[in-house]
């Protein structure tokens, strides 16, 4: 009596159905058919296509996907519907399944051209509006988006293949975390980026960025391969709730910007924003360095509200808060590494976001991660991965076949018509083919599996000479992964990939002279602070980011504050500047 369950039923008979981003009626069928091996049965019936395309229109549709079965092997019939319906329509965005995901099973191919198509006509408005916009305050370079698959390109491929948008913000930090690990010979990395509504994460072993192409948005399959960055819902944003039980949860659900956390002024719920305030962690007086600030009277109150529920007093309760969405933080951190068969201690902590700073020692004095690294751009974590990565196109062409019964000439031909696409893309923005750098892989698995594994090529060219060390690859890769392989049993090929970029300058950054004199020249004040395990405030000193020179070294408790962060010294933590001005923080 009085306990609400809070799980909804398996039983439920009146559960609310899935909703499909298209309605059946408007899921029309034309006469056409390519057999899986691409030739075409029966041609397109196109006096029929214009019929179904007009009826769209009409019905207001202003995007249409065209997914025919096979497409993948022979997009022919597509390439032409797409014509048609752009001759007949030209201001209805419309994509090709093939064109947004040539390999097979239907159902993956037809749902990302779906979601492709769903956000195009929006993307398409919001890329013309940016580059217009970006042309009148006088830029004349080439503008350049981030893709979910972790390579960057220039807008109107992207608008082509809106869906590999989706999730691309997150897709760049792991880049970056890759670049500031090398600068310290670590490649076995945690790529974290704590913003104000979400908390991503990324499992880099080996340098190696991790990616899949199981991804699922809402309800939605989308199968292109995008970097591998798990999210819980987990930001500075991120509201404190009581549940039925009476037990104090943090998150998924955050105030956004707008209102935003109660120090903004705007809302009336805490958010851990207002908890890292109540806690003396952030400054109120340099928020965004000083441009705004916080209301901390406003945070009190808001903090003291969520108390009252819990019997705790205002201090208790924001310690309450800080503590729980670390344990959120770490848990999914632990949950994607173990996994995965790692063990989190042998990994390095790269903390980006603008909340990032504040929770990352937490968060590995929890997982006894022995070593933290804070980027100088935190706050820009992802935007500085974009600079870190190529531009490029990846292509993919699905070939099912056994080890034993492998045509190489096929094989060959396939890759040779990804490479000839890859020419024809390139040239299209401006590259010849001498300043490209290409990547084969494969997708493989055992006879029976269902899921593939992704294995580099050991050459340009697959024969009868590299089959050998090619399989020897796949179990390797398949033991790194699974913790055992079967040599004995037969592989099987799914899909061939191939990666081509136009390789860009590295980015670099400045590394600057050692420090002439004390860390004390940077100090710019102290706050009250509360730590876990104190009865009573401490007094803690506060420096200026900027004024902090390498060689600078801090011991916990100590705040470093910068205009878009704060990093968060607790006791029993130690502090160094890198020569890129990065903190280095380890437990004492």
């Amino acid at each position: 009596r009085g306990i609400r369950n809070l799980h909804g039923s398996m039983f439920d008979m009146f559960i609310e159905p899935y909703k499909p981003l298209v309605p059946r009626d408007l899921c029309l069928g034309v006469e056409e058919r390519t057999l899986y091996d691409g030739r075409v049965h029966t041609p397109l019936n196109e006096a029929q296509l214009s019929a179904t395309a007009r009826k769209l229109v009409d019905e207001g549709c202003t995007a249409i996907a065209i997914c025919f079965l096979h497409s993948y092997a022979n997009g022919e019939n597509e390439l032409k519907a797409k014509r048609l319906v752009q001759q007949m329509a030209p201001e209805v965005y419309v994509t090709a399944s093939h064109e947004i995901l040539p390999v097979w099973r239907e159902f993956e191919r037809f749902s990302t051209a779906v979601v492709s198509a769903y956000i195009g006509p929006a993307l398409t408005r919001y890329a013309r509006k940016l580059q217009s916009g970006l042309t009148e305050h006088g830029f004349r370079g080439r503008l350049l988006m981030m893709l979910a698959n972790g390579l960057v390109q220039v807008v109107e491929e992207c608008v082509d293949r809106a869906v590999y948008l989706l999730n691309s913000g997150p897709a760049a930090a792991p880049s970056a975390a890759t670049y500031l690990g090398a600068l310290h010979g670590k490649t076995n990395l945690l790529s974290m980026d704590m913003g104000g509504t979400s908390f991503d994460v990324c499992v880099i072993k080996d340098g190696e960025i991790p990616t899949t192409i199981d991804s699922w948005v809402g309800e939605h399959r989308v199968a292109i391969k995008m970097v591998d960055v798990p999210t819980v819902g987990a930001g500075g944003g991120s509201l404190a709730w009581i549940d039925s039980l009476g037990l104090l949860r943090v998150g998924p659900q955050s105030a956004g910007a707008d209102p935003g956390p109660a120090a903004y002024g705007k809302g009336e719920e805490a958010a851990v924003t207002d908890a890292d305030l109540v806690l003396g962690y952030i400054p109120a007086d340099y928020f965004l360095g000083g441009d705004i600030t916080l209301d901390v009277k406003r945070s009190h109150q808001a903090v003291a509200r969520a108390g009252d529920k819990l019997k705790m007093d205002v201090n208790q309760t924001a310690q309450a808060v800080y503590t729980t969405i670390n344990t959120v933080m770490a848990n999914l951190i632990t949950e994607v590494c173990t996994k995965q068969g790692h063990d989190v201690r042998d990994f390095t902590l790269v903390a980006g976001g603008g909340a990032g700073g504040i929770h990352a020692a937490a968060i590995a004095k929890q997982l006894s991660i022995p070593m933290v690294i804070v980027p100088r751009v935190a706050a820009l974590m992802s935007a500085f991965g974009m600079f870190a990565k190529d531009l490029g196109f990846e292509y993919a062409r699905s070939c099912a076949r056994r080890q034993n019964k492998l045509d190489f000439a096929e094989i060959s031909g396939l890759y040779a018509d990804m490479r000839r696409q890859a020419r024809a893309d390139f040239a299209r923005i401006g590259f010849s083919e001498a300043q490209l750098a290409s990547q084969p892989t494969v997708e493989m698995r055992y006879v029976g599996q269902f899921h593939e594994v992704e294995v580099d090529l050991p050459s340009e060219t697959l024969n009868a000479d590299t089959l050998a060390q090619l399989l020897t690859n796949f179990h390797t890769r398949y033991k790194s992964i699974y913790t055992y392989s079967m040599p004995k049993r037969e592989a099987e090929f799914l899909t061939f990939r191939l990666k081509v970029t136009a390789p860009r300058r590295p980015v670099e950054m400045a590394s600057n002279a050692k420090a002439s004199s004390g860390v004390e020249t940077a100090r710019r004040g102290s706050r009250s602070c509360l730590f876990e395990g104190s009865p009573a405030r401490v007094d803690t000193p506060a420096y200026d980011w900027d004024r902090m020179e390498p060689g600078h070294r801090l011991s916990g408790p100590a705040l470093v504050d910068d205009k878009t962060t704060t990093v968060l010294v607790p006791p029993g933590f130690n502090c160094e500047v890198d020569a890129y001005r990065n903190l280095l923080l380890r437990a004492s």
